[in-house]
């Protein structure tokens, strides 16, 4: 069995600025090279925190990152110095969610592409350039010579998003690591931008985290999907088995929710009540307070992650179960 990118084993993520903020509670979860992860859970769950630390980008006086993170062999949290700089960009790499906040307006898409390659590889600046204009145009961006020279500001959202993809992919990173990257496109981008990103993928046989509230781009992009709520993931598995047969009542929740061929012409079944606040977490399953199946031991103990067959699954009453 070969060994994994990406291997994660009770990572968890708190902020400790005004108030302690638990973001992210012992996760574990394993990415095989060439894979593609949905990151899939309401705002608010742990999904952008949860990639913000794969990337080590919270200052340590503010934030703890625990348990263990493996990438390509590395041990993530134990980098410092040029190591952790070669690790992020040349590793990892990420495409946020607001792409005109990650450029410096005050610099050309090409001088940053540019930089970044020459921050990773012993290159020329011609040489850079090339390779820089290359990318420009390897993620479809017509006039690619033109958008090279232009500013951030000076781009489309979908043209912006598209540059950020090459930004991120011009170090040639075994992982990346997607933000919602489509939320602020209109519908048609969308489905652009995300099919550009599986055909990158599989181009460059990389591993991708995509991180997403859409059911919909999820089952575009994505080979297997594991579901956060308050800063756990509470079911994990193939994207089929997922959508079709959902075992914990909240990724339940979030499939009636959608809009689909399954549900036309049908009322939405939104999921009652709001996430909890993490700066103080209810005692026991986090997702007790919304659910209809609970009982007593939901509201006292949190439950433990099952495998069941192929997937794993954090529930004390899954489906064909009853409460007591």
């Amino acid at each position: 069995m070969s060994t994994p990118l990406v291997s994660i084993k009770d990572m968890g993520l708190r902020f400790t600025a005004k108030r302690t903020v638990s973001a992210v509670n012992q996760i574990s979860l394993e990415l095989a090279h060439g894979e593609v992860l949905g990151l899939l859970g309401e705002s608010g769950s742990g999904k952008s925190a949860t990639l913000r630390a794969l990337l080590r980008l919270y200052p340590e006086s503010r934030a703890k990152v625990s348990g263990q993170i493996r990438i390509d062999g590395q041990d993530v949290l134990s980098l410092k110095g040029r190591a952790l700089e070669q690790y992020r960009g040349g590793t990892v790499s990420m495409v946020f969610q607001e792409p005109g906040l990650a450029f410096d307006p005050v610099y050309t898409i090409g001088q940053q592409i540019v930089q970044a390659i020459q921050a990773h590889a012993a290159v020329s600046q011609q040489d850079a350039a090339e390779q820089a204009l290359a990318m420009l145009e390897r993620v479809q961006i017509p006039q690619a010579r033109r958008r090279f020279d232009a500013y951030p500001h000076e781009l489309s959202g979908g043209m912006r998003q598209r540059a950020m993809i090459a930004l991120a992919l011009s170090c040639k990173p075994k992982l990346l690591l997607a933000d919602e990257p489509t939320t602020a496109l209109d519908a048609t981008v969308q489905i652009q931008i995300l099919l550009l990103l599986r055909e990158l993928q599989k181009e460059m046989n990389m591993s991708v985290i995509f991180v997403t509230h859409d059911i919909g781009a999820a089952v575009e992009v994505a080979d297997r999907i594991a579901v956060m709520y308050a800063g756990r993931i509470v079911e994990q598995g193939a994207v089929a088995d997922i959508v079709h047969r959902p075992l914990h009542p909240y990724t339940a929740g979030l499939l009636a929710s959608s809009v689909g061929a399954a549900n036309k012409g049908q009322p939405l079944q939104a999921v009652p009540g709001s996430p909890p606040d993490m700066s103080n977490p209810p005692v026991g399953c986090a997702f007790a307070p919304r659910c209809s199946r609970a009982s007593d031991i939901c509201r006292t103990e949190a439950p433990p992650v099952e495998q069941l067959g192929g997937r794993s699954l954090a529930c004390w009453f899954p489906p064909h179960s009853e409460p007591t």
